[in-house]
């Protein structure tokens, strides 16, 4: 078995058939059939300011609070001492996030676990080896042209959704991390992420499918590698996903 078939198999898309017809199914087909299939809805993200923010060095003014955008070391710094909530207290250490600083791409995920607390980086246990092959399924791959990130960079106690309160004092991180990376597309993966990043409360299941605007920047919203080592058998519309995300991204 190859490392496509075996990453098609991991993603239950293998064996792959196809009318003869049709075009051959590649690695990354542009499925244009899911495209057609879903509406298209612009849908403006968190409306605390209309641009990528950090909560530093605010200014008061008619219209609420303005903050000042840190560059990566200054922001990589404020995210190892911050003590903004308390998940900080109960965590091994900040989990920032990795990648290509000038990434095409940004993958965002909900918190770090055990593992991302152990290493300090995202995505390392076994979500993060799912992810890597749905990463390789549209070729792409950790650190190239890729960063990913998460909604708060502390570990939540066992494992548990971040809070509300979390989320709001983490989120200016995650926000001026999004504004100097300047990604052409945007992947939220799991709920959390989903409508943290959009400032809505809605179902995973009504948010997916479905071309988002988050600040100008293209989002898709697919479901959390962890949720799919649960429920394998969603992973086909998982794939769906990253088809609309690869055809969005072709069209840019």
């Amino acid at each position: 078995m190859d490392r496509r078939e075996a990453v098609l198999r991991e993603l239950n898309l293998y064996p792959l058939w196809v009318q003869r017809a049709e075009r051959a199914v590649e690695v990354v087909p542009v499925v244009e059939a899911v495209v057609s299939t879903v509406g298209v809805e612009r849908v403006v993200g968190p409306a605390q300011t209309p641009s990528h923010v950090v909560n530093e060095d605010k200014v008061e003014n008619g219209e609420g609070e303005v903050s000042v955008e840190l560059n990566w070391p200054e922001l990589k710094q404020k995210v190892r001492d911050c003590t903004e909530c308390k998940l900080r207290a109960g965590c091994t250490q900040t989990v920032f996030g990795v990648g290509d600083e000038k990434a095409d791409w940004l993958f965002v995920g909900e918190g770090p676990g055990a593992d991302e607390d152990a290493q300090g980086e995202p995505f390392v246990g076994k979500a993060g080896q799912l992810l890597d092959n749905m990463l390789l399924a549209i070729k792409l791959k950790r650190g190239s042209k890729v960063y990913i990130a998460n909604i708060v960079k502390c570990r939540p106690p066992a494992n548990r959704a971040p809070e509300a309160d979390e989320i709001s004092s983490c989120l200016p991180y995650l926000q001026n991390q999004i504004a100097l990376i300047q990604p052409k597309v945007i992947v939220a993966m799991g709920k959390t992420a989903a409508t943290a990043l959009l400032g809505k409360n809605a179902t995973l299941g009504s948010l997916r499918s479905i071309l988002h605007d988050y600040q100008g920047t293209p989002l898709i919203v697919t479901f959390h590698p962890a949720y799919l080592l649960r429920s394998p058998s969603e992973k086909a519309k998982a794939w769906q996903d990253l088809c609309l995300a690869t055809d969005t991204m072709q069209q840019l």
